[in-house]
């Protein structure tokens, strides 16, 4: 089978690359989608770009992408340390538009490419076979290309060959896609989730400001600002809350969770107080200022600080 030269394309059958259509504008947001420019090296495009040039027997292979103004190369055999070149001179934005393999068996003697500075200067392209990179929605983002430095043509076989690898190379990257849309929609439920537990914590929190308390067979609302300190007694536990004193039957274990927590410490085995209401630690206490005093009686109350209590209690508390 005759090897297919490069066609005379017409200026109306190539997309220029500094048109700005609406169809380029497509074809560039669709490139983009894939979030793959400008990222590392993957072993499963190197390796499909490894077979091409193995099948094909070129020295050179690349996964080539089509950008604004360059083209890039997810994949490079045999061109190491270039990472892209000029769109404008790339052999595949000739390529990505045709329907099958585009193949230049001379580019030295074709008119198209025999002034390319690929092809008088380094790195001296003669042959270039490359097969359009077309996904699932018709759009093209570049080629799977096999060059050489000497005019050569394929094989029937080769050629074959040169479109299922495309074809892989597109599946890969539908792949690639579908994983990162993965991962983007576990993090926006992540997100959303610690935004749900927040709310419920800032519910929970503020669920605590306040205690229903039973008393003659009825709830009282206790509000948690206006508790100074809290007692055990046996199997009971005092609440003073402003002049107040409420008995419930209770453990100081329940009362902790009850209560703000950024509010309120356990300074003993049987007592809580609220940070707040402390105006000082003298030796092995905490004096609180309880709000129960009456005329002529003072206000403040020792309470005992406990051995184990005492350096989580300093820890709370803003030592100058």
């Amino acid at each position: 089978m005759p090897a297919k030269t490069s066609p005379a394309f017409s200026s109306s059958s190539l997309t220029s690359y500094s048109s700005r259509d609406t169809r380029e504008t497509d074809r560039l947001e669709a490139l983009r989608n894939y979030q793959i420019l400008d990222t590392p090296a993957e072993e499963v495009f190197d390796n499909l770009a490894k077979l091409a040039a193995c099948i094909c027997g070129t020295p050179i292979s690349l996964v080539s992408l089509i950008d604004a103004e360059r083209q890039w190369f997810k994949a490079n055999v045999g061109l190491e340390g270039v990472e892209s070149t000029d769109r404008e001179i790339s052999f595949c934005q000739h390529a990505m538009y045709g329907n099958d393999i585009y193949e230049v068996e001379d580019a030295g003697k074709d008119p198209l490419f025999s002034n390319n500075p690929l092809v008088t200067n380094d790195p001296g392209i003669r042959f270039y076979a490359g097969a359009p990179l077309v996904t699932p929605e018709g759009q093209a983002l570049g080629t799977l290309c096999a060059i050489d430095r000497v005019p050569r043509r394929l094989t029937e076989q080769q050629r074959e060959a040169l479109r299922i690898l495309a074809r892989e190379v597109v599946a890969h990257l539908e792949l690639r896609r579908a994983r990162l849309q993965l991962e983007q929609e576990q993090r926006k439920l992540d997100g959303l989730l610690r935004m749900a537990n927040d709310a419920a914590d800032s519910l929970y929190m503020a669920s605590r400001n306040e205690l229903f308390i039973k008393q003659d067979h009825k709830l009282v609302r206790v509000s948690a600002t206006d508790i100074r300190y809290v007692e055990a007694l046996g199997d009971y536990v005092n609440i003073y809350a402003g002049r107040d004193r409420h008995t419930v039957y209770s453990t100081m274990k329940e009362l902790e969770t009850k209560l703000p927590p950024r509010e309120f410490a356990r300074v003993h085995r049987k007592y809580i107080v609220r940070l707040d209401r402390i105006v000082a630690i003298e030796a092995d206490a905490v004096v609180v200022d309880t709000g129960r005093g009456t005329e002529g009686a003072s206000n403040l109350l020792p309470v005992p600080i406990g051995s184990s209590y005492k350096a989580g209690l300093l820890n709370r508390l803003n030592l100058v």
